[in-house]
């Protein structure tokens, strides 16, 4: 009987160890699974993933509207617009010859009897469909069969012109008629208008006589005034 008790105690120490040792290996692998499954769920990390997929995101649109948006409007829409709308309240841009039409008006007559001096109006009309303006002195050239003459300016201030569509502005043309014995004799045929700031020029027939030659003069009797003076 002590052989029997002394088996099944023995028995019984021998279950409770094995008892024991499994639920130490259980509790082993719970800890083992908790530190695999942080990496998996890892909220750090997919809070750190979406923080970057976001910024992508951000600097995609910042890149957007810089290219495409602000700094491509601003420069060139911006910009053109600017022109446009100082354009527009001051006659748009500059008037250009191949804009412009040109011919005599009826403004030729005598400036003063003392020196029988004579005034040529010559018209300038804007043929565009858009505004332009016009300022300074015009280059005017005196044609012969023999030479040229580059008329020298008035003392006049020039202003600036707007020329509406279609409307038109003159300068002057002030010139000194040759007569017989008073000085040399320019033959004059042609006179050459080339408007300010340009250097395409138009060719209109001298309606006028032979004009005397004071192209050496300090203040000759012949020049031209501003456009619109």
């Amino acid at each position: 009987m002590r052989l029997f008790h002394a088996a099944t105690a023995l028995a019984a120490t021998s279950a409770l160890a094995l008892t024991l040792t499994a639920c130490g290996n259980g509790s082993g692998n719970d800890a083992s699974g908790d530190q695999s499954s942080a990496p998996a769920s890892s909220p750090s990390a997919s809070a750190t993933g979406g923080a970057q997929t976001e910024n992508a995101g951000t600097t995609k649109d910042a890149g957007s509207s810089t290219g495409g948006g602000s700094t491509g409007s601003s420069t060139g829409g911006g910009t053109g617009t600017t022109a446009g709308g100082s354009g527009g309240g001051t006659g748009a841009g500059r008037c250009h010859t191949a804009g412009l039409g040109f011919s005599f008006g009826s403004g030729d007559g005598k400036v003063s009897s003392s020196d029988d001096q004579q005034q040529l109006a010559v018209v300038l009309k804007n043929k565009t469909s858009a505004a332009c303006t016009i300022q300074g002195f015009p280059g005017v050239d005196l044609k012969s069969s023999g030479g040229s003459w580059s008329l020298t300016r008035s003392g006049a201030t020039p202003k600036k012109v707007t020329l509406a569509a279609g409307s038109s502005t003159t300068f002057t043309i002030t010139f000194l008629p040759w007569n017989q014995g008073n000085g040399t004799e320019f033959k004059a045929t042609s006179v050459v208008v080339t408007p300010p700031n340009e250097t395409t020029s138009t060719t209109l027939a001298w309606p006028g006589g032979s004009v005397l030659l004071q192209d050496g003069a300090t203040h000759p009797g012949t020049y031209t005034g501003p456009v619109g003076g």
